[in-house]
């Protein structure tokens, strides 16, 4: 269904104003199988930032200034790039 789209685009969108409560109920609520597929996904890449900020937690937790600095670099650079891997589903999603 080529209507529901924009609730898939959306999906990987709100990474800005949702979170992974957005593409938590699209995949519960569409049918479409092709639109819970994008939901699943934009999920998954809303829950690795989550997962990031564990890394850094063990990365303060072990004391060293290098394992602090590092881990918060590592924090940085992965949650930019789901970022911009949100984004650029959401638009081919759209075209």
């Amino acid at each position: 269904m080529k209507d529901y789209r924009i609730f898939a685009a959306l999906s990987y969108f709100s990474i800005f104003f949702a979170g992974f409560i957005f593409p938590l109920a699209v995949y519960f609520i569409v049918k479409d199988d092709e639109i819970k597929h994008h939901a699943k996904r934009a999920l998954i890449s809303h829950i690795l930032p989550f997962l990031t900020f564990i890394i850094v937690v063990f990365g303060m937790i072990s004391g060293s200034t290098g394992s602090v600095i590092g881990s918060m670099i590592l924090f940085m650079i992965l949650n930019f790039f789901i970022v911009i891997w949100n984004v650029i589903q959401g638009i081919k999603v759209l075209m």
